[in-house]
């Protein structure tokens, strides 16, 4: 017969963690900003203004996540 003991941690996060948890959502919040500054200062451009720079109107939404998220 087998017996298998599970532990888990319950506990508080340590400090450390703690500071990990903030720093990620520190910087989820700036990626986050930096999306929309993008995307609003491309939206405001008329479509001749994005045509110069090689953008389409439909264009604005993928270069702002790039821009934020590296993706």
């Amino acid at each position: 017969m087998a017996f298998t003991n599970l532990t888990t941690n319950h506990g508080v996060a340590s400090p450390a963690r703690l500071r990990q948890i903030v720093e990620g959502i520190r910087n989820a919040m700036k990626q986050r900003a930096e999306y929309r500054r993008t995307y609003r200062a491309l939206q405001s451009l008329s479509n001749r203004e994005l045509a110069d720079i090689g953008l389409r109107r439909c264009d604005i939404d993928q270069v702002a996540r790039c821009n934020a998220f590296g993706r």
